[in-house]
């Protein structure tokens, strides 16, 4: 079954088109990577997907429900609340934390379940310090972010978007602004979380990362999809001259 699904997405700020008509299909349990130079629209692909940016015409599918429709004068959103409603069905882990500073490692991640979702507090609490093992972080949970290195709030933002019980994750380049040391220990949460068949989207510039754990790669530059397939098809044996062009200057 496909949790999303992405159809004809087209988005311009003024008049530069940054994603031109756009088409992804995201299975149950599948890890897809998006690959490709900056200003390419990787970026601006997820803030649509997760309605943080309007598209300007196409349309947005959650496990089956068609949320943004294609209209002839341009997308068609939903209210506010059928919006909402739709959030349910992801996490988002950004590139910069986007952590409460005033609150707790605690607080940070249990707020949103026991605020928004309704759930049991100690239910929630017990939940959140069994995240916090799988993130490698226990001892932390008192902290404030102040307190964290980069590569703890980072984690802290993984167990946070687990929380909500997602059907899936979106991670908008999660080890751009680490250093590699700290960037190993983030993906090797993400890898835990591809081998427990977590439904992923990575934008990331670790290659051999995509290539380790992706079901699917995809490479994209200016606006467009150009190359789509496995690991090895688009890592490996790239058939688009601008996709072995971008991997042959990565291995420089």
């Amino acid at each position: 079954m496909s949790v999303l699904e992405l159809k004809n997405i087209k988005k311009s700020f003024g008049n530069k088109v940054v994603l031109q008509d756009i088409t992804l299909k995201v299975d149950e349990g599948e890890v897809v990577s998006i690959i490709g130079p900056s200003g390419s629209g990787k970026s601006t692909l997820l803030r649509c997907a997760t309605f943080l940016e309007h598209i300007d015409n196409g349309s947005i599918t959650y496990a089956g429900s068609e949320v943004v429709k294609k209209g002839t004068e341009g997308a068609v959103y939903p209210s506010k609340k059928e919006v909402q409603k739709a959030c349910a069905n992801f996490g988002l882990v950004f590139q910069n934390f986007n952590l409460f500073p005033h609150f707790s490692v605690l607080k940070n991640i249990a707020d949103a379940p026991i605020v928004i979702q309704k759930r049991n507090k100690e239910e929630v609490y017990n939940e959140v310090r069994e995240l916090l093992k799988k993130v490698g972080i226990s001892d932390k949970e008192n902290a404030y972010p102040c307190e964290l290195s980069g590569g703890q709030q980072q984690r802290v933002a993984i167990a946070r978007a687990l929380a909500l019980h997602p059907a899936m994750l979106y991670f908008d380049e999660p080890t751009s602004a680490l250093d590699p040391e700290i960037t190993a220990e983030i993906l090797r949460v993400m890898k835990g979380l591809a081998a427990e068949k977590m439904t992923m989207v990575i934008v990331t510039h670790e290659i051999d990362f995509a290539k380790a754990v992706s079901d699917r790669v995809i490479f994209m530059d200016g606006g467009m999809v150009i190359e789509e397939g496995s690991p090895t098809d688009v890592i490996d044996n790239p058939k688009n001259e601008r996709t072995k062009t971008f991997l042959t200057k990565l291995s420089v």
